[in-house]
């Protein structure tokens, strides 16, 4: 069976973005991050997005900034199979993406019983949200910033039943954000 892993950057105050949406917090970049963030990249797997978090990356990591500012960041990106689910999308321009207009949790189920690479959302909070509901996400690496926001968007909003979570491990970055890495508890 497939791996559904998430990785989010996430405030001190458990905010992926702030109440406006803006997630320019979550990018403070220096050597060591920069070196994580494309060993990232490279990884492989397939990609699940949200319409937003899609939008969002779609109209950066195509572009001559995104190749000039983190050039293997970015590569890996563009190189990686990615599925959008939408309701309101009619196609998906980005190179390699595959739109998913239906039920988001059967979706996954199905790509997760069949064959190949592991699977990583990243940001898309209420794809998180719907997907931890539905018991279908085997990790969460969430990446702690040294910043309170005080109010914005949770990946968890909706969330009905407590969901119990153990630590598989940490790593602290020079740059103030801390990794957290915590699979469901049987």
């Amino acid at each position: 069976m497939r791996k559904l892993l998430v990785f989010n950057q996430v405030s001190l105050d458990g905010y992926i973005a702030d109440a406006h949406g803006d997630m320019s917090w979550a990018h403070k970049l220096d050597a060591e991050w920069n070196a994580y963030a494309a060993e990232n990249a490279s990884g492989g797997g397939v990609l699940l997005l949200g319409r937003v978090t899609y939008d969002l990356m779609a109209s950066y990591w195509p572009t001559p900034a995104a190749l000039k500012n983190a050039p293997a960041v970015a590569e890996g990106m563009n190189r990686m199979p990615k599925v959008v689910f939408s309701r309101t999308l009619d196609n998906a321009s980005w190179q390699n993406t595959t739109l998913v207009q239906g039920d988001i949790a059967a979706a996954v189920r199905n790509m997760k019983n069949a064959r190949g690479p592991g699977m990583v959302i990243l940001g898309s909070g209420s794809i998180v949200s719907q997907l931890t509901q539905a018991g279908l996400i085997d990790e969460y690496q969430m990446v702690v910033n040294p910043v309170v926001l005080g109010e914005g968007k949770t990946m968890f909003a909706g969330i009905k039943e407590k969901v119990t979570l153990q630590l598989i491990g940490t790593r602290a970055f020079g740059n103030g954000n801390v990794v957290l890495c915590y699979e469901p508890m049987a």
